[in-house]
Formats: structure tokens, sequence, C-alpha cells
């Protein structure tokens, strides 16, 4: 490829609309740009990464026996409705119509259409298999931002594994798991595989893979002393247990005009956070339900969701609020209350001496015993984790990190297996219901991701096995017949070579062509100059450590691939070592 031909629009100054380094950089570099909030146009550039990541996974995959299929994007309401989700995924969900009013929507997922595919499968014989394919999918983000990392509109590789047995779906997942941490070492993205919720996919146990980063919106709590890991919608943490007084014999309500907070409370009454019940009312599924936790402690809606077994969650409003309890929040609690589904966080359970609303405005009640005065419908876990609480395993302090996820895993069940009856003939000729394993890896997520881990003051560093070229030629003095046949020569003997390599033969100054070079991220660049080519020398620079070798003219085409080589070195010792079905 050449440069003077190829489309890389390089920006010197960053996007004003831009805030993760990610989104800045692959702007600024030309790799991408954007049509409207959530949609991007990958250029050039980004094709070429974009390749490398697919065909990393696709090699990873196919390891593991897995097969690629291609499935339509646009998909007929009524699969959606058999397994439930037309309704459960919500306003996430596009949706349209056809011109004879028929109900389609853009798919989000494509667990229906790999299902009723399945059904064709008739014998126990047919199983294992994992079908996969890298298709488009779109969400209605409400929240549409950071580049790539959050868009409405990208490309995810989404497999599907099938077995006849919960030990099957344990060895499919396994190998999808081990599949996964090859594919990000290879993409030199240091995912960290972490328990998580499963959500609307449904299922049981479920693995996400997460990459520390600034400009990610998820939060993994992490212990660093025993490798203990999970996301916050996910983990626990042992808390050390609080010693309470004995209370009183009932409940004893006091005025506390003007309180609306857990601090104003804490403030007026001597009323510690950890000695508050904090009360929330939410609706679940169209069900309202109140919400029990310390004071001091933050809800995850999450583990509300899970916990209460429903696709929809939201707070309550004011009206309902009111209805329900007879007061607004800041005077709202659970003590005498028959009619409402109350759920209880366990570091609620078995404290007494505690104060909380008495669902009369400007009324508190102190003295409240949890198991005594409160009919909690179920205890569970609902709070969200704070960095330096002691570990659940180990009892160590637990850090709590900002991460993207970059992939994720499911152990599905039966649940889209019961909706589409896929069944297959055991040995003895009798049905059986066949379970099944969802696996996701977001390929621009990944591209932005590889940014975010890899970047500096000048540019994008790539990783060599993504970056869009492998070695950049920048021929010095381009007017310079001499110089420019020089560029040509090394130019030839890379690609030769095996190099993926660009020249950079446009007619700008040198400084101009190393601050793009160094911009885009390309990993090696060989400068072919005047002045060492009257020494019989060539310039090779890593981009990563910026240290400049200087090369014989004839060995530079050997050196720069054994470069390459020694970059990829992990990578092929990993392919080889892929396990085989």
């Amino acid at each position: 490829m050449r440069w003077s031909q190829t489309h890389i629009p390089t920006l010197r100054e960053n996007p004003a609309e831009a805030d993760a380094p990610s989104h800045q950089l692959l702007l600024r570099a030309g790799f991408i740009r954007q049509l409207m909030a959530g949609h991007y146009s990958l250029l050039p550039l980004a094709v070429r990464v974009q390749s490398k990541i697919v065909t990393i996974i696709r090699e990873e995959m196919t390891a593991i026996g897995a097969q690629e299929f291609s499935l339509p994007a646009m998909h007929p309401a009524q699969v959606w409705r058999r397994s439930g989700r037309w309704d459960a995924m919500g306003e996430e969900m596009f949706r349209l119509k056809d011109r004879k009013g028929a109900e389609l929507t853009l798919g989000m997922t494509h667990e229906e259409i790999f299902t009723s595919l399945a059904t064709e499968l008739k014998s126990y014989r047919e199983l294992p298999q994992t079908w996969y394919q890298f298709q488009t999918k779109f969400r209605d983000e409400p929240r549409a931002k950071g580049g790539l990392l959050r868009t409405r509109e990208f490309t995810m590789k989404d497999s599907y594994s099938f077995d006849l047995t919960q030990e099957g779906l344990d060895r499919s997942f396994d190998l999808h798991r081990e599949a996964y941490l090859r594919i990000f070492a290879r993409l030199g993205i240091p995912a960290i595989p972490v328990e998580a919720s499963s959500g609307s996919m449904g299922g049981a146990t479920s693995t996400e893979f997460m990459c520390p980063a600034e400009a990610g919106e998820d939060f993994v709590v992490h212990c660093p002393s025993c490798g203990y890991a999970a996301n916050s919608e996910r983990a626990t943490s042992r808390l050390t247990a609080i010693a309470d007084g004995p209370g009183l014999p009932a409940p004893e309500p006091f005025d506390t005009p003007g309180v609306r907070t857990i601090d104003d409370l804490a403030a007026r009454f001597d009323a510690p956070a950890e000695r508050q019940v904090k009360t929330l009312v939410y609706v679940l599924d169209g069900q309202l339900s109140i919400v029990l936790l310390r004071g001091d402690h933050a809800l995850v809606e999450q583990k509300l969701a899970d916990a209460g077994g429903v696709g929809t969650v939201r707070p309550a409003r004011p009206e309902e609020i009111r209805e329900a309890l007879g007061a607004l929040p800041g005077s709202l609690g659970a003590v005498g209350v028959a009619s409402v589904t109350i759920l209880a966080d366990e570091a609620l359970r078995g404290r007494r001496d505690m104060f909380t609303g008495a669902n009369e405005d400007g009324v508190h009640l102190r003295g409240v015993d949890l198991e005594r005065d409160i009919a909690v419908s179920r205890w569970t876990d609902l709070r969200e984790v704070a960095s330096g609480e002691p570990c659940v395993r180990c009892e160590r302090p637990l850090q709590v990190q900002k991460t993207i996820e970059v992939g994720h895993i499911f152990k599905l069940g039966y649940k889209y297996s019961e909706a589409f009856g896929l069944t297959v003939l055991d040995a003895d000729g009798s049905p059986r219901k066949v379970i099944m394993g969802c696996y996701g890896i977001g390929i621009e997520r990944s591209m932005a991701a590889a940014v975010e881990c890899h970047h500096d003051d000048k540019g994008i560093v790539w990783p060599m096995a993504v970056a869009p070229f492998e070695a950049v030629v920048v021929v010095a003095q381009p007017d310079d017949e001499a110089t420019d046949a020089a560029g040509e020569q090394v130019y030839r003997q890379l690609l030769a070579s095996g190099v993926d390599t660009i020249i950079d033969d446009r007619s700008e100054r040198v400084g101009v062509k190393f601050r793009d070079a160094e911009l885009v991220g390309i990993p090696l660049r060989v400068t072919v100059g005047k002045r060492g080519l009257a020494a019989g020398v060539v310039e090779l620079t890593e981009r990563a450590s910026a240290e400049t070798r200087r090369i014989p003219l004839e060995e530079i085409a050997v050196e720069v691939r054994r470069t390459v080589d020694s970059a990829l070195r992990t990578r092929d010792r990993r392919q080889r070592t892929a396990p085989r079905p």
C-alpha cells in the first residue's frame, strides 16, 4: 500500500466531541468518522484492524471445533415473542414494520435464530455442536458515548453451543473460556475473567472478560491476594459484624421535621448510617416492591433484577410510593407493611436497635428489630461492594477498578430449548432437551480497548498482531531519485519477506511523516534517507520503545522480519497449544 493513495485523514487536534482516549485517537488518526450518535464509519485503516481481529478470533474458534454461519440481522417479531424477550428487552430493541405491517426487529443478539436452526438436529449423535458468526448488532443505547466503546450499531462474534448433558455444556463453556483468554492475549488486551450476571440473556453461570481502563463504565471488584474477581453486579464481600444493643421492646416513633436523607438523620439525631435501614421502592416487572439496605450501602439494580427474577426494574414514581406507603422518600419504612413484597439485603439480617422511616412525613422510628418488626419476603445480596472491604474468600482488602467489557460467556441452560422445542433423540429413542451456551466478543469495542491500553502522548501504539500495518517505509527525500529508488527497493523487499507494509511516498516534510506514523501507531518505521544511504544503512525505529537502530541496507528485510516474528512469538505459541475438540 502507498500512503499517497490511501485515505488516512489525520487531524492535528482532538475533536471537541471526543472524550475517551480511544475515541480521540481513532478520530485523529483517521480510523473512524461519526455518522450520527452511536454510528461510526470504519475507514481503511480501521477495516484492516477489524479484519485482523476477526482473523484471530476465527482461528481460535476453529481450534475448538466451531463452525461459522452468517445469519440475518433483521428478525421477525414472532421468534422473539416465542422466547418471551420481545417485551423483556424494552426500549433498547429497535423495532419496525415492513410495508405489509409485519413487526420486525434489528437483532440485538441471535439466540432465537440459532435455536430455530438447531431444531433440525435430530439425534444425540449430532451433538455437541458449536456455531458462530460475525454479525452486525443493533441496540438503542440511551447514552451512546466513548466512540466505539458504546455504540448503537456494532459487530459481534457470537457463538452458541448445543450439548446433550450438563457435563457437555461445562466442557463447551470451558473451551470458550480458554479460547477467549488466548484471543485477548493475542489482541494485546489484558482481559480479566470475572463472575458476572447473565441479565436478559438468561442462564446461570456467567463470566465477563473485563479490560482495566479509566474510560470504562463497568466496575470490577478484584482481590490482588487470592485472585477473586467479579463484576460489581455480582461481587460480594465479607462485612465486619456490628454489635447492636438490646434495643427497645417495640419501635418508637419520633419527629424528624425536614429530614430527607440518610446524612440528615445521622447528623441531627445521632443515628449513624450503619444503624439506619434505607428504604427504596421499585417496580419489578410491574409489581411494586420495597427494597431494604443498610443506610451506608448502595443498591446494585442488576442484583435486584436477578434476585427478583425479573426483566424490567425501575424506581417507583412519587405518586406510586405515596399510594402504597402513605409518605414520600425521606420518611419511608417497612415496619408493619404486609401488602408489598419486601426484599432485604443480607447485611441487615439479624440487626436490631435500628432507625427507619415511619411512613409518615417527618416521622421516623428507633429501636427497630429487622426480624421482629419487618415481614421480609426474601433475604438476598443487593448491595454494592466498596473498595477496601474484606474479600469474601481470603478477607484481604478488595480493590474496585474501572473496566471495559470486551467479552461475555453464559451457560444458557434450557431457556431457549424449551421455548423452541429443541430436542434430539437419545440412545434409547427418547426425546432429550438440548442444553445451550452463548459466547460473545465485541469486535469494534475490542479495537477501542486495544487503543485504551496501548497509546501515549504521540498517538496509538498498536500491538503487532492487530496493527493496520506491521511496518511503514518512510522515504525522507522522495524528490531525490536515488533515495526514492532505495525506498522502493526496501518496500519491495519487506513485502517479499511477508511483512505487512505501507510506504509513505508523499511529498511531505519528513517530520510530518514521522508524526503521522506515530499517530497511526504502526509498530515499525524504516526511514530511508540520503545521509544513511551514504553510509549504506537505513534506520529502524520501534514505535513502542522509540528505540532507533541503524541497519545495513542489505539486511533490513531480514531484521524487520525477525523483529515482527519476535513480537508475534507469543501469539504463535498460543496458537500451537490451542485445545482441540
